[in-house]
């Protein structure tokens, strides 16, 4: 397993020690034979030595997670039932962006309608706003496929009735394919193609299927997450909003 600590994974596991350290749950002590349920919630007594230790760690905490990166026009709400969404579109539009900065040959960008966690609202949009999109630890990564096996990932969108995709455009009907492009250019079987996505797709998570024989793979020590907070950052720099809008890359005829 990769270990690699930077002020964001040690901000992941703060988090993690914040809302372990405050959540309500119940536990079976099994060691008593009738199964007593003892429960573990707001009625025990605080242990003020604990809690004054943690303190300063979530002050520190809440500044981080408070740091303002950029300014979203209008909410894009998380929605994994459409095809397309405004989220879903800025989401593969920066990992397309990030991805040509790791190889300028990416041609597209592919993520799933379940991977992202969470809506952006309007206003600020902070590093906890980024956290909570993508919580995961997923490192970005690039595969070089064969344009048949391009296809077969089609083929598995059009069953799933969309995913969002960057750079790419699929019709779908009966959840079959019609056609799919990429940077308007129709799949040569014979040429390859280099997709940006993180590691637990290209693993086969969430079931994608195309992606298990690729002719190159690299993935980059960077997280999905720490990509994005610089992405964003960048954004801003350069006077731009969080934004993403529709644009007809995923269409469904009914």
């Amino acid at each position: 397993m990769r270990t690699r600590f930077t002020k964001y994974n040690l901000l992941f596991w703060m988090v993690a020690l914040m809302l372990t350290s405050s959540c309500k749950s119940s536990y079976y002590q099994t060691t008593v034979s009738n199964k007593q349920m003892l429960a573990i919630d707001s009625q025990i007594a605080e242990d003020t030595t604990i809690s004054n230790y943690i303190l300063p760690f979530k002050h520190q905490l809440e500044d981080k997670m408070n740091e303002v990166l950029g300014y979203a026009p209008e909410s894009m709400p998380q929605n994994r039932s459409l095809p397309e969404s405004n989220l879903s579109n800025f989401f593969v539009d920066a990992l397309l962006a990030i991805g040509r900065k790791i190889d300028p040959e990416v041609s597209f960008s592919m993520a799933t309608k379940d991977g992202i966690r969470a809506s952006l609202k309007q206003g600020d949009v902070t590093v906890g706003s980024i956290f909570e999109l993508m919580p995961f630890e997923n490192y970005i990564t690039i595969l070089e496929l064969k344009g048949s096996d391009v296809l077969v990932l089609a083929d598995f969108i059009a069953e799933t009735n969309g995913q969002p995709i960057g750079n790419a455009q699929i019709t779908i009907k009966d959840k079959k394919r019609i056609n799919f492009t990429i940077g308007g250019q129709e799949i040569d079987p014979n040429r390859t193609y280099k997709l940006v996505t993180y590691d637990f797709i290209a693993n086969g998570g969430d079931l994608v299927r195309g992606l298990n024989s690729p002719v190159k793979r690299f993935t980059s020590p960077e997280r999905v997450r720490e990509a994005l907070i610089t992405y964003v950052q960048e954004l801003t720099a350069n006077g731009k909003q969080v934004a993403g809008k529709l644009d007809g890359r995923v269409k469904i005829i009914q």
